[in-house]
Protein backbone atom coordinates (compact mmCIF):
# COMPACT_ATOMS: atom_id res chain seq x y z
CA UNK A 1 0.00 0.00 0.00
CA UNK A 2 2.80 2.53 0.72
CA UNK A 3 4.51 1.65 -2.24
CA UNK A 4 1.28 2.44 -4.67
CA UNK A 5 0.96 6.15 -2.52
CA UNK A 6 4.67 6.67 -3.14
CA UNK A 7 4.44 5.57 -7.20
CA UNK A 8 0.94 7.27 -7.37
CA UNK A 9 2.58 10.84 -5.99
CA UNK A 10 5.61 10.75 -7.85
CA UNK A 11 3.35 10.13 -11.00
CA UNK A 12 1.17 13.10 -10.38
CA UNK A 13 4.14 15.43 -9.55
CA UNK A 14 5.52 14.28 -12.79
CA UNK A 15 2.16 14.42 -14.54
CA UNK A 16 1.96 17.87 -13.73
CA UNK A 17 5.37 18.99 -14.62
CA UNK A 18 5.29 17.77 -18.12
CA UNK A 19 1.46 19.14 -18.41
CA UNK A 20 2.70 22.84 -17.55
CA UNK A 21 5.92 22.47 -19.99
CA UNK A 22 3.45 21.09 -22.85
CA UNK A 23 1.26 23.96 -22.26
CA UNK A 24 4.03 26.40 -21.84
CA UNK A 25 5.05 25.25 -25.26
CA UNK A 26 1.63 25.57 -26.53
CA UNK A 27 1.39 29.19 -25.17
CA UNK A 28 -2.15 28.35 -23.79
CA UNK A 29 -2.75 27.47 -19.72
CA UNK A 30 -5.54 24.91 -18.67
CA UNK A 31 -6.14 25.07 -15.27
CA UNK A 32 -5.46 21.19 -13.60
CA UNK A 33 -7.30 19.69 -11.16
CA UNK A 34 -6.15 20.51 -7.79
CA UNK A 35 -3.47 23.01 -9.18
CA UNK A 36 -3.33 26.36 -7.11
CA UNK A 37 -1.18 29.00 -8.14
CA UNK A 38 0.32 30.79 -5.10
CA UNK A 39 1.15 34.15 -5.57
CA UNK A 40 3.77 35.72 -2.86
CA UNK A 41 1.64 38.49 -0.30
CA UNK A 42 3.93 41.62 -0.31
CA UNK A 43 2.69 43.83 2.49
CA UNK A 44 3.63 47.71 2.90
CA UNK A 45 4.88 48.10 6.38
CA UNK A 46 4.20 51.89 7.75
CA UNK A 47 3.58 53.48 10.80
CA UNK A 48 0.90 50.91 12.17
CA UNK A 49 1.48 47.59 14.04
CA UNK A 50 0.67 44.54 11.90
CA UNK A 51 -2.41 43.45 14.23
CA UNK A 52 -4.02 46.78 14.22
CA UNK A 53 -7.21 47.47 11.90
CA UNK A 54 -5.05 50.71 10.28
CA UNK A 55 -2.32 48.18 8.56
CA UNK A 56 -5.25 45.91 7.38
CA UNK A 57 -7.04 48.72 5.28
CA UNK A 58 -3.79 49.93 3.69
CA UNK A 59 -3.11 46.34 3.06
CA UNK A 60 -6.74 44.79 1.44
CA UNK A 61 -6.86 40.91 0.45
CA UNK A 62 -5.11 40.56 -3.67
CA UNK A 63 -3.23 43.64 -3.06
CA UNK A 64 0.25 44.39 -4.14
CA UNK A 65 2.64 46.79 -3.19
CA UNK A 66 5.77 47.44 -4.87
CA UNK A 67 9.11 45.94 -3.10
CA UNK A 68 10.77 48.50 -0.74
CA UNK A 69 14.51 47.77 -0.16
CA UNK A 70 15.51 47.68 3.58
CA UNK A 71 19.48 47.48 4.64
CA UNK A 72 19.26 44.22 6.70
CA UNK A 73 20.34 44.96 10.26
CA UNK A 74 22.18 41.74 12.12
CA UNK A 75 21.59 43.45 15.88
CA UNK A 76 20.10 46.16 16.89
CA UNK A 77 22.02 48.91 19.07
CA UNK A 78 19.06 51.52 19.36
CA UNK A 79 16.33 50.49 21.74
CA UNK A 80 13.35 52.38 22.74
CA UNK A 81 14.07 54.90 25.44
CA UNK A 82 17.86 55.96 24.18
CA UNK A 83 19.06 59.06 23.81
CA UNK A 84 20.15 59.85 20.32
CA UNK A 85 21.60 62.52 18.19
CA UNK A 86 19.70 63.56 14.85
CA UNK A 87 22.59 63.91 12.57
CA UNK A 88 20.13 64.89 9.29
CA UNK A 89 17.70 67.61 8.47
CA UNK A 90 15.81 70.81 10.02
CA UNK A 91 16.56 69.14 13.69
CA UNK A 92 20.37 68.49 13.02
CA UNK A 93 22.67 68.03 15.78
CA UNK A 94 19.57 68.04 18.34
CA UNK A 95 18.85 65.19 20.62
CA UNK A 96 15.78 63.36 21.95
CA UNK A 97 14.02 59.87 23.38
CA UNK A 98 13.46 57.24 21.30
CA UNK A 99 9.41 56.59 21.82
CA UNK A 100 9.08 53.89 19.02
CA UNK A 101 11.00 51.69 16.45
CA UNK A 102 9.84 49.78 13.82
CA UNK A 103 12.22 47.54 12.62
CA UNK A 104 10.57 45.96 9.08
CA UNK A 105 12.04 49.68 7.47
CA UNK A 106 14.62 50.45 10.25
CA UNK A 107 12.42 53.55 11.72
CA UNK A 108 12.87 55.20 14.61
CA UNK A 109 10.73 57.85 16.21
CA UNK A 110 12.49 60.65 18.09
CA UNK A 111 10.32 62.54 20.91
CA UNK A 112 9.37 65.59 19.53
CA UNK A 113 11.92 65.56 16.68
CA UNK A 114 11.61 65.48 12.92
CA UNK A 115 7.76 66.66 13.21
CA UNK A 116 5.62 67.97 10.44
CA UNK A 117 2.82 70.46 11.07
CA UNK A 118 -0.60 69.65 9.00
CA UNK A 119 -3.56 72.34 9.28
CA UNK A 120 -7.29 70.78 9.88
CA UNK A 121 -10.38 72.14 9.81
CA UNK A 122 -10.38 75.34 7.96
CA UNK A 123 -13.44 76.75 7.48
CA UNK A 124 -15.73 80.19 8.78
CA UNK A 125 -17.48 78.59 11.60
CA UNK A 126 -14.39 76.27 13.20
CA UNK A 127 -11.27 77.49 13.48
CA UNK A 128 -8.43 75.32 12.35
CA UNK A 129 -6.20 73.22 14.05
CA UNK A 130 -2.88 72.33 14.16
CA UNK A 131 -1.49 68.67 14.31
CA UNK A 132 1.87 67.71 15.19
CA UNK A 133 3.19 64.41 13.93
CA UNK A 134 6.65 63.06 14.30
CA UNK A 135 8.28 61.48 11.13
CA UNK A 136 10.98 58.45 11.03
CA UNK A 137 14.60 58.36 11.10
CA UNK A 138 16.73 55.71 9.46
CA UNK A 139 18.36 53.94 12.45
CA UNK A 140 21.57 53.16 9.98
CA UNK A 141 22.46 56.30 8.90
CA UNK A 142 20.63 59.39 10.37
CA UNK A 143 20.67 59.02 14.03
CA UNK A 144 23.59 58.37 16.37
CA UNK A 145 23.24 57.00 20.15
CA UNK A 146 24.60 59.40 22.56
CA UNK A 147 27.31 58.69 24.99
CA UNK A 148 26.10 59.41 28.35
CA UNK A 149 30.14 60.43 29.87
CA UNK A 150 30.71 63.03 27.16
CA UNK A 151 26.66 63.57 25.86
CA UNK A 152 27.56 63.56 22.20
CA UNK A 153 26.97 61.18 19.30
CA UNK A 154 29.49 57.56 18.91
CA UNK A 155 29.50 54.44 17.10
CA UNK A 156 29.43 51.28 19.74
CA UNK A 157 30.42 48.02 19.37
CA UNK A 158 29.14 44.79 20.99
CA UNK A 159 31.15 43.14 23.98
CA UNK A 160 31.34 41.03 27.01
CA UNK A 161 32.15 40.89 30.02
CA UNK A 162 34.20 38.75 32.61
CA UNK A 163 30.74 37.45 33.39
CA UNK A 164 29.44 36.64 30.14
CA UNK A 165 27.08 39.89 30.03
CA UNK A 166 26.61 41.03 26.04
CA UNK A 167 27.19 45.37 26.80
CA UNK A 168 27.06 48.27 24.46
CA UNK A 169 30.53 49.58 24.42
CA UNK A 170 31.39 53.41 23.12
CA UNK A 171 34.01 53.51 20.52
CA UNK A 172 35.26 57.07 21.35
CA UNK A 173 35.17 56.85 24.95
CA UNK A 174 34.94 53.51 26.07
CA UNK A 175 32.44 53.08 28.07
CA UNK A 176 29.67 50.86 29.00
CA UNK A 177 26.41 52.48 27.61
CA UNK A 178 23.43 50.99 29.80
CA UNK A 179 20.22 48.89 28.27
CA UNK A 180 17.39 50.94 28.66
CA UNK A 181 14.08 49.37 30.06
CA UNK A 182 12.65 49.58 26.21
CA UNK A 183 15.22 47.09 25.35
CA UNK A 184 13.35 44.06 27.32
CA UNK A 185 10.13 44.97 25.31
CA UNK A 186 8.56 42.86 23.14
CA UNK A 187 6.97 43.20 19.59
CA UNK A 188 3.56 43.46 21.28
CA UNK A 189 5.28 46.22 23.71
CA UNK A 190 4.76 44.15 26.58
CA UNK A 191 7.56 43.91 29.13
CA UNK A 192 8.26 40.55 31.07
CA UNK A 193 9.75 41.82 34.07
CA UNK A 194 6.23 43.74 34.91
CA UNK A 195 3.86 41.36 34.34
CA UNK A 196 1.41 40.50 36.70
CA UNK A 197 -0.23 36.88 36.88
CA UNK A 198 -3.43 36.11 37.13
CA UNK A 199 -6.08 33.42 38.01
CA UNK A 200 -5.94 32.31 34.03
CA UNK A 201 -1.80 31.62 33.72
CA UNK A 202 -0.42 28.23 34.14
CA UNK A 203 1.60 28.51 37.05
CA UNK A 204 5.31 28.25 37.51
CA UNK A 205 5.02 25.08 39.50
CA UNK A 206 3.18 23.35 37.26
CA UNK A 207 5.14 24.04 34.53
CA UNK A 208 8.19 22.64 36.16
CA UNK A 209 6.91 19.85 37.25
CA UNK A 210 8.24 16.26 35.52
CA UNK A 211 5.22 14.22 34.41
CA UNK A 212 7.03 11.90 32.53
CA UNK A 213 9.84 10.01 32.65
CA UNK A 214 10.90 8.05 29.89
CA UNK A 215 12.24 4.17 29.99
CA UNK A 216 13.11 1.45 28.02
CA UNK A 217 9.60 -0.14 29.55
CA UNK A 218 7.08 -1.57 26.95
CA UNK A 219 3.37 -0.11 27.07
CA UNK A 220 2.46 -3.54 28.79
CA UNK A 221 5.48 -3.60 30.95
CA UNK A 222 4.53 0.24 32.05
CA UNK A 223 0.98 -0.88 32.56
CA UNK A 224 1.96 -3.55 34.66
CA UNK A 225 4.29 -1.72 36.76
CA UNK A 226 1.51 0.57 37.44
CA UNK A 227 -0.97 -2.14 38.60
CA UNK A 228 2.09 -3.68 40.27
CA UNK A 229 1.84 -7.11 38.66
CA UNK A 230 5.04 -9.27 38.76
CA UNK A 231 5.43 -11.78 35.65
CA UNK A 232 6.86 -15.25 36.80
CA UNK A 233 6.27 -17.15 33.87
CA UNK A 234 9.02 -17.52 31.47
CA UNK A 235 8.82 -16.79 27.48
CA UNK A 236 8.66 -19.84 25.47
CA UNK A 237 11.68 -20.07 23.04
CA UNK A 238 11.12 -19.55 19.91
CA UNK A 239 12.86 -20.77 16.97
CA UNK A 240 13.38 -19.62 13.16
CA UNK A 241 13.55 -22.01 10.89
Amino acid sequence: MKLTQLLMSRYFRRYVERQLTHDTLRRQWQPLLGYKEMVKKTYLHGEDRPWTDAFKQKNPPHSQHPSIYVEPIKSWHIFKGDRVEIMVGKDQGKQGLVNSIIKERNWVYVEGRNCDYVLQGQSKLVPPSCIKSEKPLLVTSQVKLVDPADNKPTDIEWRYTEKGERVRVSLSTGRIIPLPTGAKELEDFVNPSTYVESEVDTKEDDLVEVTFKPNLCSFEQDIMNVMKIKETRKRAKTYWY
